[in-house]
C-alpha cells in the first residue's frame, strides 16, 4: 500500500519530518518498506518554441524551447511526441537526475544539447518512457517543476499491510491511525455535490437475490458527466501509488478507493436497462467478458451483477463487464458501490486468477457504511451533477457484537497494567467506542474493522497504540526441551533425500564373517574380531557398508525384487591409530543400486550433495577400490580429504553373491562430509530471457575425470552458462582404446537480453578451447 504525504494531510494535520513519521508508521505495525522523497533542483516548467530536424541523425531531432527568458534554448531530443506550444520538464544543464545522472551541456553528432527533456520515468513520475511527459498548460515557464505540480517537501510511503488490518488499504485508514498516535483530530470531509433535481429512484433500482453474498449495495447516478483527462495533480497521486491513469471515470474510481478503501465501479448508464441491476450467485457455464477482454465461465456460486434482463454484467467485487464500459461518449454513469463477503470474493479470485486491486481489500473487509460518502467523492471528483439520493439495498452483514475486554487480561498478556481508562484512551480514537462494564470494559467494533471479533483482537489494538517499544522487554521462560543438533538435522536431510530419491532404507547387522568381507572385495580390509562371538558368521565388524548392501541387493534378487534401490546410514569400524586402544567408529552412508550404472550413481550422489548444499568436491577416477569396478570407479574427496566413493560394484563381486545386472554405488563418509563447510546457498536472479543449449562432445583418456572436464567448461563459459551437464559416455572402436568420448549439455542465458548467435558462438569456442587445451582433448563431430 503506497501512500503520500500530501494526501494524509487531508485527513489529520499531521506534523513532523518523512522520516519521524515513518517511524511512527512502523511502529503502528505498518512497517515502511520504502521512502522517496520528492526534490528535483534544476528541473523547471519549459515550453517548446519550435522542433527541426537534425541536420545529421534521424533518430533525434532539435527542439527549441523557453525557459522564461523568451530566449530559444536548444535541446538535442530522442522524442518526437511534443509540437510548439508543449510545456514539458527541462532538467537543466548541472541537474543531479534521480538516477544519480549529472545533466552537462554537450554536442550530440555537432548540435549542442543545453540540458534534457525528460519523460515521466526520468523523473519517477510514472512508468512512460516512451515520450516527453507534457504538462498542463496552466503551468507557469520558468518556475522549478516540483512546486508546479504541489511535489515540493511531499513523500511517498510504501507500507507493509498485514491481513488483519483491511482499515490500512486506504489513505483515510492511515491517517485516521496516525492521528491517533500523534493526538491530533481526524475527519473524513463531506463531499459536495449538485443535484440535477430529479430523485435517483427514477433512473435506478436494485435487487439483492444472494443477501448472504452482498451486505450492502448502494447507487448514485450521475449526469453532466465528461470523459477526458484527469488533472495532473491527481495523474501523479495515482501513478506514484501504483495506478494508471485511464481518463477522467475511470480515474475517480480508483482515487475513491485508494482514499476510502471503498471500490466501486462506474457503469455507462445508457448501457444498462432501466439502470436496474441484479445481484446474484452465478450458474455453472455462465459466461461474461471482463474489462480485460476476456470471456471467463462463471463456476456456480460466484458473485455475478446482472442487468434488468438478468445478463451478467460484472464479477463482483473482483471486476466490472466490457459491455457496460465507460467510453469516451459516455455522459451519464450509474455509480455502484457494495460490501461483498469476503470468504466468496476470495473463493472467486482465486478460482479465476484475477486478484484485482479491489478484491484485495473485499477479501479483508471493506467498510459498508461508508459507501455514500464515496459516491458522493466520485462525483465531486468529476465536478457532475447527481440525481437526489442514493439508493441503498441491504443484505446480511455478519457484524460482531460487543466485545468484553478484562482489563486484568490485558495487563496479564503485555505486562504492563493498564488502567480502564487508559485502554479507553488508546480505543476510542481508532473508533472502538468503549461502554463501562464493572472493572472492565465493552468495546463496540467499527465498521471498517472486519478482522477484528474477540478479546485478543482488540488487544492487539491496545498493544499498537500504546506502542511495542513502551512494553519493556522480558526474557521468556521456558521449560528445558531437547532439540537436534545441527548434525543430527543434517542426517534427517540426507535421509529425506534418499528416500525422495525412491529408495528403501535397510539396515544390515554391523557383524560379519571374516569370509563376507573376502566375498566383497574387502582383501585389503584388517576388520576387528570380537572376542565372544556367537557364531563365525557374526566374528567381525564390518568397515565398509559395501558387503551388508550387495548382500541385501543378492537377497531381494533371489525374490524377484531385481532393481532394487538400497541406502543405509550406519557406522563402520576400522582398527584404532597407534596407541589408541579403542576402534575408530565413523557413521558411513551408502546407496545401492540394482539394474543401475555409474552414471545413475553420480546422480543420486549429484542429489544428496545439493541437497546439503556441499560445494568443492571432486570426482577423480581411480582403478584401485577395493570391491569396485577397476575401470568404473572414483574417489570423492574436497581438498585433501577423502570423503567417499562412487562407481559400480566389481563384476566379480557381483558374481560371487549370484546377483546379475550392474549395481551402481556411492558411500560416503558421513561425520567427515557434515563437518566440512556446506550449507550454504548462493542465490542468483532467474532471468526471463530466451535461453539456446548447445551440445559438445570430447574424446579423452580414460583416466581424465569427468568432473574435470565439466569444471573446465564452466569456467570458460562463465556466467552465461546457467545449466551444465553430462549426458553420455561412450567407449568403443570409434574413439580407441583407453579413450572415451563425454558428451556435455551446456544451456546458455544471459540475465539481460537475448543471446544472439556471435555470442554463442563465441561462448562455444571458448569452452572448446580451454577442454582441448587443458586435457588434451579432441572435439568429437
Amino acid at each position: 500500500m503506497k501512500v503520500m504525504l500530501s494526501w494524509l494531510r487531508e485527513f489529520a494535520p499531521v506534523e513532523g519530518s518523512a522520516e519521524d513519521l515513518g517511524d511512527v508508521m512502523s511502529d503502528l505495525g505498518m512497517a515502511v518498506e520504502e521512502l522517496t522523497t520528492f526534490a528535483y533542483p534544476g528541473v523547471i516548467v519549459a515550453r517548446v518554441l519550435a522542433t527541426r530536424a537534425h541536420p545529421d541523425a534521424d533518430r533525434v531531432q532539435l527542439v527549441d524551447v523557453d525557459t522564461g527568458d523568451g530566449e530559444a534554448l536548444q535541446i538535442v531530443c530522442g522524442a518526437f511526441n511534443m509540437s510548439a506550444g508543449d510545456l514539458v520538464p527541462l532538467a537543466t544543464t548541472g541537474t543531479v537526475m534521480p538516477n544519480g545522472m549529472e545533466i552537462a551541456a554537450r554536442k550530440m553528432r555537432g548540435q549542442m544539447s543545453n540540458g534534457m527533456l525528460c519523460a515521466a520515468n526520468e523523473l519517477e513520475l510514472g512508468v512512460d518512457g516512451e515520450g516527453i511527459m507534457l504538462l498542463p498548460q496552466d503551468l507557469t515557464v520558468g518556475d522549478a517543476l516540483d512546486a508546479q505540480l504541489g511535489l515540493a517537501g511531499d513523500a511517498l510511503f510504501d507500507l507493509e499491510i498485514n491481513p488483519n488490518r483491511p482499515d490500512a488499504m486506504s489513505v483515510a485508514g492511515v491517517a485516521r491511525d496516525l492521528a491517533a498516535r500523534l493526538d491530533v483530530p481526524f475527519s473524513i470531509p463531506t463531499a459536495t455535490v449538485r443535484s440535477t433535481g430529479s430523485a435517483v429512484t427514477d433512473a435506478a433500482s436494485v435487487e439483492i437475490v444472494a443477501p448472504d453474498l452482498c451486505g450492502r449495495f448502494a447507487l448514485r447516478v450521475v449526469r453532466g458527466v465528461d470523459v477526458g483527462v484527469s488533472p495532473i495533480q491527481r495523474q501523479l497521486r495515482l501513478t506514484l501509488c501504483g495506478m494508471r491513469p485511464i481518463n477522467s471515470v475511470v480515474d475517480a474510481s480508483n482515487y475513491v478507493m485508494l482514499e476510502l478503501g471503498v471500490p466501486n465501479h462506474a457503469y455507462d448508464l445508457a448501457l444498462v436497462p432501466d439502470g436496474a441491476l441484479r445481484v446474484r450467485r452465478a450458474q455453472a457455464g455462465e459466461t461474461l467478458t471482463t474489462l480485460d477482454d476476456v470471456e471467463r465461465t462463471m463456476a456456480e456460486g460466484d458473485g455475478l451483477i446482472c442487468d434488468a434482463t438478468d445478463r451478467p454484467i460484472g464479477m463482483a467485487g473482483v471486476m466490472g463487464g466490457a459491455d457496460t464500459e465507460i467510453g469516451d461518449g459516455t455522459t451519464e454513469v450509474l455509480l455502484e458501490a457494495a460490501w461483498w463477503d469476503p470468504p466468496s470474493i476470495s473463493r472467486t479470485a482465486r478460482r479465476h486468477s484475477l486478484r484485482s486491486e479491489a478484491s484485495a481489500r473485499f477479501e479483508r473487509g471493506a467498510d459498508p457504511m461508508l459507501l455514500e460518502a464515496a459516491c458522493d467523492r466520485f462525483a465531486e471528483l468529476l465536478g457532475a451533477s447527481v440525481d437526489d439520493g442514493v439508493i441503498v439495498a441491504d443484505g446480511v452483514l455478519p457484524w460482531p457484537r460487543p466485545v468484553n475486554v478484562r482489563t486484568a487480561r490485558v495487563g496479564k498478556l503485555l505486562g504492563t497494567p493498564l488502567s480502564r481508562s487508559r485502554i479507553a484512551e488508546l480505543l476510542e480514537p481508532i473508533g472502538f467506542a468503549t461502554t463501562e462494564n464493572g472493572p472492565d470494559l465493552d468495546v463496540e467494533i467499527p465498521t471498517w474493522r472486519y478482522d477484528s471479533a474477540t478479546e485478543i483482537d482488540v488487544i492487539e489494538e491496545i498493544a499498537r497504540h500504546h506502542g511495542y517499544e513502551a512494553l519493556g522487554r522480558t526474557v521468556p521462560r521456558s521449560p528445558d526441551a531437547g532439540y537436534l543438533s545441527s548434525y543430527q538435522q543434517d542426517r534427517h536431510v540426507v535421509r529425506d533425500t534418499l528416500v525422495g530419491l525412491g529408495l528403501d532404507e535397510a539396515m544390515p547387522l554391523p557383524l560379519l564373517g571374516p569370509e563376507t568381507h573376502l566375498q566383497a572385495g574387502l582383501d585389503d580390509h584388517q576388520p576387528l574380531v570380537l572376542l565372544n562371538a556367537l557364531t563365525s558368521e557374526e566374528s567381525t565388524l564390518r568397515t565398509s557398508l559395501l558387503p551388508g548392501l550387495v548382500r541385501a541387493v543378492a537377497y531381494n534378487q533371489s525374490h524377484r525384487n531385481d532393481d532394487v534401490g538400497l541406502f543405509e546410514i550406519g557406522k563402520v569400524f576400522q582398527r584404532g591409530y597407534e596407541g589408541d586402544e579403542l576402534p575408530d567408529e565413523r557413521e558411513h552412508v551408502a546407496v545401492a543400486l540394482a539394474g543401475r550404472d555409474a552414471a545413475e550413481a553420480k546422480r543420486a550422489l549429484d542429489a544428496l550433495l545439493g541437497a546439503l548444499a556441499f560445494h568443492g568436491h571432486r570426482i577423480e577416477n581411480a582403478d584401485d577400490l577395493s570391491g569396485l569396478h577397476p575401470t568404473r570407479a572414483a574417489r570423492v574427496t574436497a581438498g585433501d580429504d577423502l570423503v567417499g566413493v562412487i562407481g559400480e560394484v566389481d563384476p566379480v563381486v557381483l558374481e560371487r553373491f549370484d546377483i546379475t545386472g550392474r549395481v551402481g554405488w556411492v558411500e560416503l563418509n558421513l561425520g567427515l562430509l557434515l563437518g566440512l563447510p556446506h550449507g550454504h546457498r548462493p542465490y542468483r536472479e532467474i532471468s526471463l530471457q530466451p535461453s539456446s543449449d548447445i551440445d559438445l562432445a570430447f574424446v579423452v583418456e580414460e583416466s581424465i575425470s569427468a568432473d574435470d572436464v565439466r569444471a573446465t567448461l564452466a569456467r570458460a563459459g562463465g556466467s552465461q552458462v546457467v545449466d551444465l551437464r553430462l549426458f553420455d559416455v561412450y567407449r568403443g572402436d570409434q574413439v580407441g582404446e583407453g579413450r572415451r568420448s563425454l558428451a556435455y549439455a551446456l544451456r546458455l542465458q544471459a540475465p539481460d537480453h537475448t543471446l544472439d548467435d556471435d555470442e554463442i558462438g563465441a561462448v562455444r569456442q571458448r569452452c572448446i578451447d580451454a577442454v582441448v587445451s587443458t586435457h588434451g582433448a579432441e572435439l568429437r563431430g
